[in-house]
């Protein structure tokens, strides 16, 4: 038996060892996470066997139709986690209102904000999705009549995120301020094993991630970017790669390097990318691996969130694109 082998279970009592007091109420709120990865993974590995296929007829309160496979997503994640002592609040991307856990235990400390299914209109068509995830920590003398004030904090505040990929394999990858580690599911014994520990983004990459067809309405900077890059100018000429499911165009540019941007448009000039349960833990990955991420001005994680559902551009990757970027924009 091979004694390296490190299940997430495992490699999260290692990880909470590092807090002074702790319980284990963490590693068992972080269970929760896992759980719903697996049954999740499980659906979207039977997309089309089962009618598990398709919209709802409905739209969620982003004004966007909702996909089966979300509504799913989002009714595992909300019953894993609620039956965890340790979360008071939850905020998805698929409800309106935050969630106060019904069972208003006084252990209750941990808000947990999740977009359930990232890219699920590819579903259809076979493409990688995934699952982003938030955790933040309520703060001091706020109770549960106040639940937007538990998830209202910068991006800088939360003590953990990670995100999952459903593709060739299923993989999740997560952060507690100690660096980056990836794990992947092993379905012949139904755990997550590690299989990418501490990652780092590769100083410069050779891709860059972007939705081109809307190159016309970037601001000008971005498309002067676009072609320094195409031309060759920061290094050999990059290759564009986009997929359309955030989480495994940034899952890409986390491993190889590059850059993925979300920049707004003259149609949204606030961006599209959700702050709290997208761009904050795509951010903190980064930011723990090595990379960057921006909304063009200004560090993603100093940004002080207005609302639950609040929007924003992001600009994510490695640290030579991203400071070449900086640097065009202060030229212009």
């Amino acid at each position: 038996m091979n004694s390296s082998i490190l299940t997430i279970q495992q490699h999260i009592l290692q990880e909470q060892q590092r807090f002074p007091g702790a319980t284990g109420e963490f590693s068992f709120m972080l269970s929760g996470i896992t759980l719903a990865a697996k049954r999740i993974q499980s659906k979207v590995r039977m997309a089309g066997l089962v009618e598990i296929l398709g919209s709802v007829g409905e739209q969620n309160i982003q004004g966007e139709v909702q996909q089966k496979l979300d509504v799913y997503a989002n009714e595992v994640l909300t019953h894993s986690l609620s039956s965890r002592e340790a979360v008071g609040v939850l905020a998805s991307e698929e409800n309106e209102h935050p969630i106060v856990v019904p069972h208003l235990s006084p252990n209750a400390k941990y808000a947990v904000i999740f977009d359930p299914l990232d890219g699920s209109s590819n579903i259809d068509v076979n493409v990688s999705v995934g699952t982003t995830f938030s955790i933040l920590r309520k703060p001091d003398g706020v109770n549960f009549e106040s639940p937007e004030r538990w998830l209202l904090q910068p991006g800088r505040k939360q003590i953990a995120a990670g995100y999952v990929v459903y593709g060739s394999s299923t993989i999740m990858v997560y952060t507690v301020g100690n660096g980056v580690h990836g794990f992947t599911l092993d379905p012949s014994i139904g755990a997550f094993l590690l299989s990418h520990p501490n990652i780092r983004m590769p100083k410069q990459g050779t891709y860059y991630s972007v939705n081109e067809a809307y190159r016309d309405a970037f601001p000008p900077e971005y498309n002067t970017f676009i072609e320094r890059m195409r031309r060759g100018e920061i290094g050999k000429p990059y290759a564009s790669r986009y997929i359309g499911s955030m989480v495994a165009d940034f899952h890409r540019t986390l491993l190889k390097g590059g850059v993925f941007m979300y920049p707004p448009t003259a149609t949204h000039p606030k961006g599209k990318l959700r702050l709290l349960y997208e761009a904050n833990p795509i951010a903190m990955i980064a930011e723990q691996a090595g990379g960057l991420a921006t909304d063009g001005q200004r560090r993603i994680l100093d940004v002080q969130p207005e609302s639950i559902h609040q929007r924003t551009p992001l600009i994510v990757g490695s640290e030579t694109e991203m400071k070449e970027l900086e640097k065009i924009q202060k030229d212009m």
